[in-house]
């Protein structure tokens, strides 16, 4: 590749004018875009995991936690309410629901409603960590994004809102 050393990841620019050499006519203009995503998704994906693992916390309890405080007072869901909310399975809510409990985070009975509904509550234990991490975890990510201006924000959230709904159009980021 011009530009590139053999023991450098090229740039998206030295990609893409790689395949418009190699592949003439082929629509090259995403890999601008799309590149630079897919890195910079899984370097933040990588320091949100080591951050995550520094705190003491899984993302799958983080997520679990921070539904259950972002309702609200009183702080509990019922299960079907948790499923509905996350992007994850009724058997893997289960799981995490087994965890928290066991670590005291949370605690699970039947609904008034209904024999089979399971209400789950944030435990004043579950309720200090969530803060906690959350506070942490918020004043970390937004220390990354310091480096955009406002306008540079507001640019970036507008297209990755129109590139989720090209991606997938029933899907909210």
């Amino acid at each position: 590749m011009s530009g590139a050393t053999i023991d450098t990841v090229p740039t998206a620019e030295q990609i893409a004018a790689a395949w418009k050499r190699e592949l003439p006519g082929a629509r090259t203009e995403s890999i601008e875009v799309i590149t630079p995503l897919w890195r910079v998704a899984k370097l933040l994906s990588d320091q949100r995991c080591r951050t995550l693992a520094r705190l003491g916390i899984d993302e799958s309890t983080l997520d679990l936690l921070s539904t259950l405080r972002r309702a609200g007072a009183p702080y509990q869901l019922t299960t079907r309410q948790i499923t509905a909310r996350g992007l994850v399975t009724a058997g893997a809510i289960s799981q995490r629901l087994a965890r928290a409990e066991t670590a005291g985070l949370i605690t699970r009975e039947p609904t008034a409603a209904s024999r089979r509904g399971v209400l789950v509550t944030l435990t004043p234990q579950g309720h200090e960590l969530i803060e906690r991490i959350v506070r942490e975890l918020l004043d970390y990510e937004t220390s990354l994004t310091e480096c955009l201006t406002a306008d540079q924000r507001a640019a970036l959230t507008d297209g990755l809102h129109c590139l989720a709904a090209a991606v997938d159009p029933g899907h909210r980021i």
